[in-house]
Formats: C-alpha cells, sequence, structure tokens
C-alpha cells in the first residue's frame, strides 16, 4: 500500500475539529484497548491533530505533521510502525519465520506457512479482517502491520494461501516519512 510513498501522494491535510478528534480517539480505544493507558501520550487531546488524504482513498491521521494512523476508506485504522515500536502491545500480533522475513520486507503478503512453522507464532484468536502487527523470529521490534485475510483458526488448519495482507511495513515510504509538513 505504501511501497513507493511519498509527501507528494497527499492531496489535501485538513485540521480536525474537537469533536472528530473525541471520536477517533473512541474508535482507537474501541479497536485497541490495549492502548488506553498511553493514548493521551500517542494523541493529546491539545495536540494539532490533522487528516492528509492520500491517493487510494487512505487517510494519514498526524499530531504536528507526524503520521501515527492510516486508514483505508472507512474501514480499520491501523497504527503506524513508528507508533508501534514506542507501544509494541497496543495491537494483536503475530510471529513470522526467519524465512518470511525478506519477503515481508518487499512488501509481500503473509503466507499462512509463515506463522504455522517451527519459528511462527500466533497468540491471540482473531477474526479474518483484524488488524495485527506482524514479529519477526529472533527480532525485537515489529516488522509490519497488516489485516488477516482469514481467522486464525483458518490459518492453523488450511495452511494454505495468503494468511495476512501486508499493509505497512519496515522499510516503506510511510515508514520512511517523518513528517508531512
Amino acid at each position: 500500500m505504501f511501497k513507493r510513498f511519498s509527501k507528494d501522494d497527499v492531496s489535501s491535510s485538513s485540521q480536525v475539529k474537537s469533536s472528530v478528534q473525541r471520536g477517533f480517539r473512541a474508535k482507537l480505544l474501541e479497536q485497541f484497548p490495549n492502548s488506553e493507558p498511553y493514548l493521551e501520550d500517542i494523541l493529546p487531546k491539545k495536540g494539532n491533530v490533522t487528516i492528509a488524504k492520500c491517493k487510494d482513498r487512505v487517510s494519514l491521521i498526524c499530531c504536528d505533521g507526524v503520521p501515527l494512523f492510516f486508514q483505508q476508506r472507512d474501514g480499520h485504522i491501523f497504527p503506524t510502525l513508528r507508533i508501534l515500536h514506542k507501544y509494541p502491545n497496543m495491537m494483536p500480533t503475530m510471529r513470522v519465520d526467519k524465512g518470511a522475513i525478506s519477503f515481508v520486507m518487499n512488501g509481500a503478503n503473509i503466507m499462512c506457512q509463515g506463522f504455522t512453522s517451527k519459528g511462527g507464532r500466533i497468540d491471540t484468536p482473531l477474526e479474518a479482517g483484524a488488524a495485527v502487527c506482524i514479529l519477526a523470529e529472533g527480532k525485537k521490534v515489529a516488522l509490519a502491520v497488516g489485516q488477516t485475510t482469514m481467522s486464525t483458526a483458518d490459518i492453523q488448519s488450511v495452511n494454505k494461501g495468503i494468511g495476512v495482507d501486508n499493509l505497512h511495513y519496515l522499510g516503506d515510504g510511510l515508514f520512511g516519512t517523518k513528517e508531512l509538513d
């Protein structure tokens, strides 16, 4: 999604009202209940929150010009990897084996076998369409952010096909963008 992303892909940016910001915070807490202890640090009530509209109907939620979250159309909200590196427990995680790391770093979707092999791990039962943080075997920081294409039970039982759509990964254009201003 963000493989060749740059600041030029932002078509417009607008500051949000405090009521919209409250709604966004409520949606974040609903989607990521583990983020409650540090939500004020991530998205301060007095911060300058803007929404940047990009190509492919993607919106970036920024605070003081720094992209913190992204949303495609009106779907799930996903944190950027910079936020996940600071607050790694805010969303459910899945771990891929060492063999999948190079493919994920090139933007490939993650196959079921990457989670069910010896180095892979699925900790939390999730439904299809859930937002998930992708960790790598032997690494401490998040490798990617994705969305499950099937439930974790199906990933383990079927063990074929794409298990997670890779939406944002280390080294893509969004990860390289520190500020939009």
